[in-house]
């Protein structure tokens, strides 16, 4: 570059730095508009709600900075605002005492991301439409929407969290008539795997029948079926280490009570209900479980996740494999041709009469995908099976009384036992 032309940059930048930047920001409101406003301007109203008549009107503008603009296009002067004023009672005046309400509700609690909602008298709001109507406006904004984003933003600016509808930790919702913010503090939800090593705990927490968890005589005052259960080993530690107030289990199937469940595990999202805290280390809690639980239930994968996933977890239906030990003394070899009939075929499931006392009376249709023996002795084999979601294991074994045909029992023509059952793997396609 010739020394000139770098003389003439340098001034153009000095003089574009002088320069008034220009206002990015363009407010033409048409012929109409403007005579509405000139009919605004005795009323009294505060610049807030000045602006607001013409809410729909210059987007990037707040309201004060519209009627500003307003009065410079009208070239006359509003007569000063009521007090209080006519349209919102000075509500918008007093956005910092709502800031502290708000502030106040949630006190204790971990947050990062919130929204704004309020309640407001039906008179105040009828109050504002008539005042529409008497000026003839037609880009007016309520005072609800308005007031919702300006108190989020204010507390954006006091506390340095996000505002908006996306995710949030907790909902603020401001009682204009009561002078009270009622929060809902949204629950953490944590998704994982988990294996259940032990065969006399249920997935879920079981009131007791009797008393329907109040406590009496028969389940010695606990309120429960058995003392615990895979709910309450995986969410006790991390109830205590959100402080939450409680859990809600979400797993994809369950197995029996007797069963375990092995391999990579069943996928589940545990709801931690009002959490106090929201950040958890959750490598740490995966140790924990294992410790406090007495090695009974095994967690992994933990992470992170949304009310979505609950959907995801409870609608999925993935095919599960298992291993189950039969007890029955029958020849190899029948069992072979038995599994080969077996395999690929419909088998019709009727309630299984163990389930008949919660479940409604019905037959299913299901198929078992794959069958082989992998151990045999005199008195019983073991099986590994893979089936579609909802085949009941056992009952496909022993027949049920008849309840499900075609059964193993029935193809070799002996009675067989259920020894055990092991849930190997969920396949699942969440990642």
């Amino acid at each position: 570059m010739c020394a000139r032309h770098e003389t003439l940059r340098r001034t153009f930048v000095t003089l574009r730095g002088r320069l008034p930047v220009p206002d990015p920001v363009v407010f033409d409101p048409p012929p109409p508009a403007l005579a509405s406003a000139r009919g605004a301007l005795d009323r009294g109203l505060c610049a807030e709600c000045f602006g607001r008549l013409f809410g729909r009107l210059g987007h990037g503008l707040s309201n004060p900075e519209r009627a500003a603009r307003l009065d410079q296009l009208l070239g006359e002067s509003r007569s000063p605002a009521a007090t209080p004023c006519p349209a919102c009672g000075d509500v918008f005046a007093r956005l910092d005492i709502w800031v502290d309400r708000g502030l106040r509700a949630v006190e204790g609690f971990e947050w990062h991301r919130f929204t704004c909602g309020s309640r407001w008298e039906p008179e105040v709001l009828a109050r504002e439409e008539h005042l529409w109507l008497q000026v003839t406006s037609e880009w007016g904004e309520s005072a609800r929407s308005a007031f919702n984003r300006e108190w989020g933003k204010a507390l954006e600016g006091r506390t340095g969290a996000s505002g908006g509808p996306d995710r949030p930790d907790v909902v603020f919702l401001a009682d204009l008539a009561v002078g009270r913010v009622e929060p809902t503090v949204l629950p953490v939800y944590v998704r994982g795997r988990y294996r259940k090593l032990d065969r006399t705990i249920p997935q879920t927490h079981w009131p007791c029948r009797r008393c329907r968890g109040r406590g009496c005589d028969t389940c010695g005052g606990s309120g429960k079926t058995y003392p615990t259960s895979v709910e309450e080993l995986v969410g006790g530690p991390l109830l205590t280490a959100a402080g939450a107030e409680e859990t809600r289990f979400h797993g994809m199937g369950r197995e029996d009570i007797d069963a375990r469940m092995l391999g990579r595990g069943r996928p589940f999202v545990l709801e931690l209900v009002r959490p106090r805290r929201r950040t958890l280390d959750l490598a740490a809690l995966v140790s924990e479980v294992a410790t406090s639980s007495a090695g009974r239930v095994e967690v992994d994968e933990l992470r992170t996740a949304d009310a979505g996933d609950v959907l995801l977890v409870k609608e999925a239906a993935p095919e599960k494999s298992y291993r189950v030990g039969v007890v029955g003394s029958v020849p190899v070899a029948k069992v072979n041709e038995a599994l080969d009939v077996a395999t690929g075929r419909a088998i019709a499931q009727r309630t299984p009469t163990r389930v008949a006392h919660r479940r409604s009376d019905r037959v299913r249709a299901r198929r078992i995908v794959s069958a082989r023996v992998v151990e045999s002795a005199e008195a019983g084999f073991t099986l590994e099976i893979r089936t579609e979601a909802g085949t009941y294991v056992k009952e496909w074994v022993e027949g049920d009384g008849g309840r499900t045909e075609p059964n193993l029992a029935g193809l070799v023509g002996v009675p067989l036992k259920v020894g055990f059952l092991d849930v190997l793997d969920v396949h699942d396609t969440l990642g």
